[in-house]
């Protein structure tokens, strides 16, 4: 069983607040609220997301890069993974 499976209601929790937080987003802008609060929304939605990405990223580190019980080639394939993910994440 991987993490995001053993995770899984804690990050849908995490994924239905950036919705509801990228929701505020367009009812700000429909609302034609001034741009300062829009950018704090924004910004908001943002950290959310990174918080997200920081937590399943530290959960494939140390279940796919650093876990003792895995083979060599295990921790290859998860560290590469991992790099791919992190260049299209710097893109």
């Amino acid at each position: 069983m991987t993490h995001t499976i053993r995770e899984k209601t804690k990050l849908l929790a995490r994924v239905r607040r950036i919705r509801g937080q990228v929701e505020a987003v367009e009812r700000a802008l429909e609302a034609e609220v001034g741009c300062a609060d829009v950018l704090q929304v924004i910004a908001s939605v943002r950290g959310a997301v990174n918080g997200l990405m920081a937590e399943v990223f530290e959960d494939h580190v140390r279940n796919h890069v650093f876990a003792p019980a895995l083979a060599a080639n295990e921790r290859a394939e998860g560290a590469d993974d991992l790099m791919e993910i992190v260049r299209t994440y710097l893109k």
